[in-house]
């Protein structure tokens, strides 16, 4: 590492190409051969967060989490920067693994305030961490939600200064002056009953109320006020606001559309080769925050490794960590090419258990590697069959961690109402979006007295503004209204009729 060091750790390129030749890789278009240069790795805009981020980022889990007793995790972080990775994960759950960081930052001059502090490193890159509870303030023993502290607290704030104390401090409360976090995600959002209490406070911020939720705190963490009376110093600890999801995408879809000050501009979001096979990501929350100029942040590419070796359920302990580079039988390069080639999503973060110095036996390089690919490399049918090979593991039951197969679904919460202005009468309709089955929803066809009479081209809903449909009536009779939602393979599914009533 010393090389790096001397040259004021300036963004690495990528590996060198003889030791790729020997290792017998194909590299495509983004490596030469032949040469001794090495050419840095593709990266994508994330949205409105506006950063430029490597397609593989690396995760904060496996042995940054769950360290085997051979492994220096430590060793793994300062790798993937000599590889020119920039997008960096962890979280307060994770056990050690902002402990690592901070030891990985501290070789690396990343310390405000210390001798040698390379700032402009510190620029070149995305550092996300998460809080998974709910509150800012009181209501931590709510009902229904999930709030894991990891020994940090109860509340949002003491997270954040956590994370910043493990990483760029002493480990027990302390923190440099210029410390900061580009974006912290509030973590695994899995109901209704989470998004409610993350909401409370949004609107109107009162330091006198009994409970204040995690995400109005961030916004004064990120601003630099006290609305919510909990950030008395006006701290600016961070830049931007997300969350992340495993299982539910109506939740992730709900959380998104209540945000009506944009607050929130990143998501991170399970999705691999086996998402259609539950209630999937990719055509039902993806799109919306695509529509919504979010940067997003795949996970679970490899199903937490579920899709090799290990049993599927969550990693425990450092005996589940998968060491491997993928399999003869599902290569690891095409599960992670789905997740990147997935419309919406700008990087992948992948846990490493093992890193080394031969390439071809290397989880970080040979990631890294495979993320090499455009957005729109892969076609349906490319996909499809990486979707075929990604059910050989475990006959697809993979996705512990997802909800169900739900089979395409009717508008909801539709609404019928007249106006009625002198000779003019109007039938208006509108409704909430409905949710994908495996195939994406094209449109919404309105039908009256078993008579199609329009339809309403499906467009991802990113608030809660609804669908319309209106047309003007020559009668003033009773009718009765149906409004069927079409996806992409020419299936249906349709509301109860709904009554207009005579006038």
């Amino acid at each position: 590492m010393m090389d790096i060091m001397n040259n004021g750790y300036s963004r690495r390129r990528f590996v060198k190409s003889a030791a790729l030749t020997a290792a017998g890789l194909s590299l495509g278009p983004y490596f030469n051969f032949g040469k001794a240069e090495t050419l840095k790795p593709m990266k994508r805009v994330m949205g409105t967060l506006g950063f430029e981020a490597t397609t593989l980022g690396l995760g904060g889990q496996a042995s940054l989490q769950w360290t085997p007793v051979d492994v220096d995790p430590v060793k793994i972080i300062l790798k993937a920067f000599d590889l020119g990775v920039n997008y960096f994960d962890t979280s307060n759950v994770y056990d050690s693994s902002q402990l690592n960081y901070g030891k990985a930052f501290r070789e690396l001059h990343l310390i405000p305030g210390r001798p040698g502090y390379n700032e402009r490193l510190r620029r070149s890159i995305f550092l996300t961490s998460k809080t998974a509870l709910r509150f800012g303030k009181g209501g931590w023993q709510k009902q229904g939600l999930i709030n894991v502290s990891n020994g940090s607290g109860t509340h949002a704030a003491e997270d954040i200064r956590r994370t910043l104390s493990q990483i760029y401090g002493d480990g027990q409360g302390s923190y440099p002056e210029g410390a900061y976090l580009n974006m912290v995600l509030l973590h695994s959002v899995s109901s209704m009953s989470d998004v409610d209490a993350l909401y409370e406070g949004y609107d109107k911020p009162d330091p006198g109320a009994e409970t204040i939720g995690a995400l109005a705190t961030l916004v004064d963490f990120r601003d630099g006020t006290n609305l919510t009376g909990l950030n008395p110093k006006e701290e600016r600890l961070l830049r931007h606001i997300g969350f992340s999801g495993h299982a539910s995408p109506p939740v992730m879809m709900e959380m998104i559309q209540r945000d009506s000050r944009g607050i929130l501009e990143g998501m991170l979001v399970a999705i691999n080769a086996n998402d259609r096979l539950y209630f999937n990501m990719q055509y039902n929350v993806i799109p919306v925050a695509m529509a919504n100029n979010m940067g997003v942040i795949a996970m679970k590419v490899f199903a937490d490794g579920a899709m090799y070796a290990k049993e599927a359920t969550w990693t425990r302990v450092p005996d589940m960590v998968v060491r491997k580079v993928g399999s003869n039988a599902l290569p690891s390069r095409r599960l992670i090419e789905y997740s990147l080639a997935t419309p919406g999503v700008h990087t992948a973060i992948i846990g490493t258990g093992h890193i080394d110095a031969d390439p071809a036996a290397c989880q970080l390089q040979q990631n890294l590697l495979a993320a090499q690919i455009e957005v729109d490399a892969l076609g349906v049918s490319d996909r499809r069959d990486i979707e075929k090979l990604a059910r050989t593991a475990k006959e697809g039951k993979t996705n512990y961690f997802q909800e169900p197969v739900q089979a395409l679904g009717a508008p909801r919460a539709v609404e019928v109402y007249q106006e009625n202005g002198g000779r003019k009468r109007v039938a208006r309709l509108k409704w909430q979006t409905a949710y994908a089955g495996d195939e994406p929803i094209v449109r919404y066809e309105v039908w009256r007295d078993r008579q199609r009479v329009g339809h309403v081209e499906h467009t991802p809903q990113v608030r809660r503004t609804p669908f319309l449909f209106e047309e003007a009536l020559s009668d003033k009779a009773e009718h009765q209204y149906r409004i069927v939602t079409l996806d992409a393979a020419g299936r249906t599914a349709g509301t109860e009729n709904v009554l207009l009533s005579a006038l």
